[in-house]
């Protein structure tokens, strides 16, 4: 959703690309604006100075890095830096970075937030894990696609902060999705309610970007259901391990664990309406 628009924004600043994805049909038109396609990230790392990743899960992250034959580590990887944009543990950032250092390279861990908009209109926020002067070196890169990039510290910090992000997302999508059903129970035009509330201290980033998206009846994902519950996963996860309660986050997670188990994983996290209107 996000990983095709960066690149692109790579290629039309003049950068030379090579890319792998699982699924070679969606680089085609990538290809065919410059990109060198490769069957497996050993190859792209071999071929790359600096290494962006962007996968769906910390296992994929694992894989993509880790495997013995074709990941990323099996490359002589001395002098490269590598980049982890995926939203993933940082326990596996920590292991990267530690992994990138013995072996004479470097990484950071710089999960985005901004969805497929931010992504396509160049906009993403980025937070990043790392050293300073890695970050230096990277941060040209980062804004061909950032509108926000900030260093939060050593490895693992990126991955921390993106959790603090999506706890904040948790409450602001059930908020908008109580609101709109409130809304339309009592009788009330939701477009005159969202032209209000976005004027005045409700206003939020969910509202305005999928609100719109849900009275249009547009499911598609600019994040995925099921990505979103793997990110809740983790931050509740870290929150158990710094001993603090996130009721808040852990009910978020299961309305949209039910919303999965009703057939919508796939959709987009706005299709939380569809627990009320069907």
């Amino acid at each position: 959703m996000m990983g095709h628009s960066i690149v692109g924004h790579l290629l039309d600043a003049g950068h030379h690309v090579t890319l792998y994805t699982r699924t070679k049909s969606k680089a085609t038109d990538l290809m065919a604006r410059g990109a060198d396609w490769v069957d497996t990230p050993k190859e792209v790392a071999a071929a790359s100075e600096v290494v962006f990743t962007m996968v769906g899960y910390p296992s994929d992250v694992e894989m993509t890095y880790f495997d013995e034959h074709t990941g990323l580590f099996a490359a002589d990887i001395a002098g490269k830096t590598f980049v982890d944009l995926t939203t993933s543990t940082p326990t596996l950032a920590e292991a990267i970075y530690a992994t990138a250092r013995a072996n004479n390279a470097n990484s950071l861990d710089a999960p985005v937030s901004g969805g497929d908009l931010g992504a396509r209109n160049g906009t993403l926020t980025v937070m990043v894990g790392g050293e300073e002067a890695t970050y230096q070196q990277v941060l040209p890169l980062f804004k061909h696609f950032a509108k926000v990039c900030m260093l939060h510290g050593s490895a693992g910090k990126g991955q921390h902060t993106k959790m603090a992000n999506q706890i904040m997302i948790a409450g602001t999508m059930t908020g908008m999705t109580e609101m709109l059903v409130y809304a339309k129970a009592t009788g009330l035009e939701l477009e005159k309610v969202l032209e209000t509330l976005s004027g005045g201290a409700a206003a939020n980033w969910s509202m305005s970007n999928y609100s719109p998206r849900i009275l249009q009846n547009d499911f598609s994902p600019g994040f995925f259901v099921k990505h979103f519950i793997k990110d809740l996963k983790i931050a509740l996860d870290e929150a158990e391990k710094q001993q603090i309660a996130l009721p808040g986050t852990a009910l978020a997670k299961e309305l949209y664990e039910k919303l999965a188990n009703e057939g919508y994983e796939n959709d987009g996290t706005q299709a939380l309406i569809k627990l009320w209107w069907k």
